[in-house]
């Protein structure tokens, strides 16, 4: 019989993810089958992973590679990125069937509803719930099934919090698996919020008795301090509830990238990734990227921000009456992924971004919706629901226009790389690797150079590309930051050698440093078979 242990939590960005990563990595480490599992997630930082075939198995990735090669358009899907990443700390071939239904926000209140990978309907939220969230249901116990077929444990990732009182009878990602996956339950409190023993007695006394009695026990994270202080008000839960709480797990960041934008700045508040890294000012370079308010895929920043010496610097595209980039003497500027291009674009020019832009000289880079906006025009706008019309500018940056059509274009790629052929990535060699995710479709309408293949687009100082996980190519990564410090005349440390995305200096990488951190602070014993460790 297959274990599961759902991973829940009081609320939001409580650690569940990592945790989740942690328990995976640890046992995969024991030489114990697991797989991840999110019945339903909603997030915009999304993976391109392969389909399961009609027997469960992963239609190419047999050995566990990157998947670049034997397979067609419709076999990649997408996923959460929390569950790709915790599908790579299991040592297993992400697919589809670890995150079976994904909602990507669109703003407006509305989602693109993303089923077994493939992108569906976009539907406000009441919609779901009366249309389609009885498919989605069985689309996600499909899944399990296939899942639990092959491995001996599945950790499950809750979402939110499992104590929604208004949403038990449709609560797929918590009660619903559950149920169908017969689930013990962790139940993870953030305490650096504050009031993590009132949010643990209240979820407790909320969930339906039969999700009570699922609960083996309760883990505290994000603790800064000596644990011995908890003690008290541990032991009157403990009494209060007869839930115990097994652990008590410490402030650390790993270095797992964020599943969804509550980890950012807010979209009117100035923020700065990075800066933590003891270099000082006079070496260090400014990134700026546009807060979109509909960004996604922002952990493209993330391996840039690892970096010593760089500042990724956050800046509102409504900053009341300050001018776009005011005041932050940035060296480059990188326009992020979007949901929804058409308004993002519409905020932009709302904002004044376009002349903001056309007077900065440094280095400007688009990534996938932040590469369409660039160009001089987007066509076919109107597929996306905005009320602009058909046509709408692009901030005029790049000779290449955009148009939307009916289907996304979902693939883990590989591109070479021509160092020659754009200046912010002179010195750069090999292939880069990452994935697309987009339904527009760009064209040059101008003279430009492809230094990252067809899927890309470069002019001066300008370059666009398709390419997620640009950044995480160590080739590509160096070579951008030299050519930054260099145009601003910044005297940076070297680039670390491949540590942003995969390992520190340790030889650890942050599912092992996951691991660690939940191993070292949670009482494995008390969750019993294959999660002892002795």
């Amino acid at each position: 019989m297959t274990k599961t242990l759902l991973v829940a939590g009081t609320a939001s960005h409580v650690g569940k993810s990592t945790v989740a990563a942690g328990l995976c990595r640890l046992l995969a480490d024991r030489g114990i089958d697991v797989a991840p599992f999110k019945g339903q997630n909603m997030s915009n930082n999304a993976r391109v992973v392969v389909r399961p075939d009609a027997d469960g198995q992963p239609n190419s990735e047999r050995s566990g590679d990157e998947g670049d090669s034997d397979t067609t358009d419709d076999q990649w899907g997408e996923i959460g990125v929390s569950q790709f990443v915790q599908a790579r700390a299991a040592r297993i071939t992400p697919t589809t069937d670890c995150n079976p239904v994904l909602l990507k926000p669109r703003g407006d209140g509305e989602s693109q509803l993303v089923v077994h990978g493939t992108a569906h309907d976009h539907v406000p939220a009441g919609t779901y719930y009366e249309d389609y969230w009885e498919r989605a249901r069985e689309a996600a116990e499909a899944s399990y099934r296939r899942l639990a077929a092959d491995n001996d444990v599945i950790v499950a990732e809750g979402a939110g919090s499992i104590g929604e009182i208004n949403l038990h009878d449709r609560d797929l990602a918590n009660v619903e698996t559950a149920a169908f996956a017969d689930a013990d339950i962790l139940l993870l409190v953030d305490i650096e919020r504050g009031g993590a023993f009132a949010s643990l007695y209240g979820t407790i006394e909320l969930v339906p008795e039969a999700v009570r009695e699922r609960i083996v026990g309760a883990v505290i994270t994000k603790f800064r301090g000596d644990p011995s202080l908890l003690e008290s008000g541990i032991e009157e839960l403990e009494s209060r509830t007869g839930v115990p709480i097994l652990g008590v797990i410490p402030y650390d960041d790993p270095g797992l990238p964020e599943e969804d934008s509550v980890g950012l700045p807010g979209t009117e508040e100035r923020g700065v990734v990075g800066e933590d890294d003891d270099v000082p000012a006079d070496r260090r370079i400014r990134i700026a990227v546009p807060r979109l308010p509909r960004i996604s895929n922002a952990t493209d920043l993330e391996a840039l921000a690892d970096e010593p010496g760089v500042s990724v610097v956050y800046v509102p595209v409504d900053d009341g009456d300050a001018a776009p980039l005011a005041g932050i003497e940035a060296d480059a500027v990188v326009v992020p992924g979007t949901k929804n291009t058409v308004d993002d674009l519409l905020a932009l020019h709302e904002a004044g971004f376009p002349d903001a832009l056309a007077a900065f000289d440094g280095p400007i880079v688009g990534v996938c919706g932040g590469y369409q906006m660039l160009g001089e025009r987007i066509t076919n706008a109107a597929l996306e629901g905005t009320g602009a019309g058909d046509v709408v500018d692009g901030l005029g940056l790049l000779p290449v226009e955009t148009r939307f059509e009916g289907d996304k274009r979902l693939e883990r790629t590989t591109v070479p790389v021509d160092g020659t052929a754009s200046p912010l990535l002179s010195g750069a060699d090999g292939p880069a690797s990452g994935y697309e995710i987009h339904a527009g479709r760009t064209t040059a309408v101008g003279d430009v150079t492809r230094p990252l293949g067809d899927s890309s687009a470069a002019r001066g100082r300008i370059l666009g590309t398709y390419l997620h996980g640009l950044f995480d190519n160590e080739s590509v990564r160096t070579a951008f930051l030299e050519h930054v410090a260099a145009t601003a005349g910044v005297d940076r440390p070297a680039c670390a050698p491949s540590t942003a995305a995969e390992s520190d200096v340790t030889g650890a990488t942050p599912y092992d440093r996951a691991a660690r951190l939940v191993g070292e602070n949670v009482d494995l014993a008390a969750l019993g078979g294959p999660f002892d460790p002795n």
